[in-house]
């Protein structure tokens, strides 16, 4: 494999979660999303000769990712939901905008996690690392689903608290 094939492999890595999101917003059914979000993997990988390692890959991968969609809306444009181009790329902008403080965020929520202590932790790991509900962790601690549903919150705001104070002011949103 050459480098840069090995470079955008690793690049697309770090991107396909912010193209999902991207698509997601666009596209209402997953199992449609998922076919374009694997298209849009096999024509990075087949256009990996015309990346410019010198430019951003977020920008490049979100361009393939606006042509698939737009030929995807074409084809159906029989949809009674079909957005224009002018949304698209206000959306690809803004997704491209985000994708470096979201993968500071990320850095920082493996920071804070390991900050949270005793029941919190266990709640947290219960609902996502085993995707419990609310009800079914309350049964498995001997709590009330108010009560697992209340600390759950409680501890989304501890962990947005705690990545915020690392991560720096976010830019002004667009117009």
């Amino acid at each position: 494999m050459n480098p840069t094939t090995r470079q955008v492999m690793r690049q697309w890595t770090l991107a396909q979660p912010v193209i999902a999101s991207y698509i997601t917003a666009l596209v209402r059914d997953f199992a449609v999303r998922d076919d374009l979000l694997q298209d849009v993997a096999v024509a990075v990988l087949e256009s990996v000769d015309r990346y410019d390692p010198s430019k951003p890959f977020i920008g490049w991968a979100i361009g393939i990712t606006r042509n698939i969609l737009r030929n995807h809306f074409r084809r159906s444009s029989r949809d009674r939901l079909i957005f224009d181009d002018e949304l698209t790329g206000k959306l690809a902008v803004a997704f491209e905008d985000a994708f470096p403080t979201t993968l500071s965020q990320l850095d920082h929520l493996e920071d804070c996690l390991p900050k949270l202590e005793g029941r919190a932790r266990e709640i947290c790991a219960l609902r996502y690392t085993e995707n419990l509900k609310p009800a079914a962790i309350a049964e498995r601690l001997g709590m009330r689903a108010n009560s697992v549903a209340k600390s759950l919150q409680r501890i989304r705001e501890r962990l947005r608290d705690c990545i915020n104070s690392k991560t720096p002011s976010p830019r002004p949103a667009y117009e």
